[in-house]
């Protein structure tokens, strides 16, 4: 009976099967946070020009308006109704744009300072998407969630200067 080997190939693969699947979720949970990223980002730089040509200021757009505009650009991937935050601010000068992510020391993203200021022709505007992404697999104490909640907060910022338009 010591001789017989016939279920050592199924023990071999029950002791590798569970960190193999663990790192597999992994990959596909880091691939996909990495394309809902890039997608954000792709989504910001195409309402941002919303603002830098005057059209967002010209059709009268509002906060609620714009996030709808930023969401016709953002497909299945994204919950606009809660987790999708917009925050438009303008500014005289470049030094004094602040581009820090707003998260407090426990991780709660903090929202009262956002608004929506698209600014006037060749006004300094800073546009940030930010939207909280659920995580599931954390690795080993490698954990992808930089928010409250085992999220992690994907940020788009885009900033420019307005055209003169008018």
């Amino acid at each position: 009976m010591l001789r017989d080997r016939s279920g050592a190939t199924a023990i071999e693969f029950g002791m590798v099967a569970a960190p193999f699947l663990a790192l597999v979720f992994a990959i596909l949970q880091t691939a996909i946070v990495f394309f809902a990223g890039q997608a954000l980002e792709t989504a910001a730089a195409d309402s941002a020009r919303l603002i830098m040509t005057g059209q967002a200021q010209t059709q009268g757009y509002d906060q609620t308006k714009f996030k709808q505009a930023v969401c016709a650009r953002i497909y299945a991937l994204f919950n606009c109704n809660g987790s999708l935050y917009v925050d438009v601010k303008s500014y005289t000068a470049w030094s004094s744009v602040n581009t820090s992510l707003p998260v407090d020391a426990s991780g709660n993203v903090q929202t009262t300072t956002f608004g929506y200021q698209p600014g006037g022709p060749t006004d300094i505007v800073v546009m940030r998407l930010m939207y909280q992404w659920p995580v599931y697999v954390s690795l080993l104490g490698l954990n992808l969630a930089n928010s409250a909640g085992h999220q992690r907060l994907l940020m788009a910022t885009v900033a420019f200067r307005n055209e003169p338009y008018m």
